[in-house]
């Protein structure tokens, strides 16, 4: 369990010392208040048809992305029923977990120096992925790309969504933000 009364993560430091400094500078802000910063990461486990088959599977997906993310993550429920997919409202589906403070800023650090370079064939990320309003989605196919799953133990390879929210107002606010925490954007 993390002491966050102590404990202040690498990136966020970075944030504080440099970053914030460059972007005041680059667009001009006139208060400190005006400076894009991270609000939160949410990570997303979509179980889709295995979920329809066993509902053990959310089970797992959650046990896995709460090992990732450091944090109990919740499952996800159908609200609708689909007949042509099976789904019957109020069934498992998925799991996810919002992050936010000093296990946002470990997790994206995780993600950027360890997770990412270890995707096949990987070159990078699309930098067109911004919501308009400051906000990045990406996602990867398989969650075994993080060091705390156990590629033995591991039943199924999840595809894993994740989206930074930010406090930004433009994608190109957003974008400087994320490249300054080494984000490695293709474009």
């Amino acid at each position: 369990m993390l002491d966050t009364a102590t404990y202040t993560p690498r990136l966020r430091s970075l944030y504080d010392d440099t970053i914030k400094a460059a972007l005041k500078e680059e667009f001009a802000y006139g208060n400190e208040m005006q400076i894009p910063r991270l609000d939160k990461i949410v990570l997303n486990i979509g179980c889709g048809r295995a979920a329809v088959k066993d509902s053990k599977k959310a089970k797992s997906a959650q046990a896995d992305l709460s090992a990732i993310a450091g944090q109990h993550a919740v499952i996800t429920i159908a609200k609708n029923s689909i007949a042509g997919f099976r789904v019957r409202e109020g069934m498992p589906m998925g799991a996810k977990v919002t992050l936010r403070g000093a296990r946002m800023y470990d997790f994206l650090d995780r993600l950027i120096t360890v997770a990412m370079p270890r995707i096949r064939d990987f070159r990078g990320i699309s930098g067109k992925s911004f919501d308009g309003r400051g906000n990045y989605a990406l996602g990867i196919k398989e969650h075994i790309v993080f060091p705390e799953i156990d590629f033995d133990k591991v039943d199924e390879a999840w595809g894993l969504d994740i989206v930074i929210a930010t406090t930004a107002k433009t994608d190109d606010e957003a974008k400087a933000l994320l490249k300054a925490f080494n984000m490695p954007f293709t474009s």
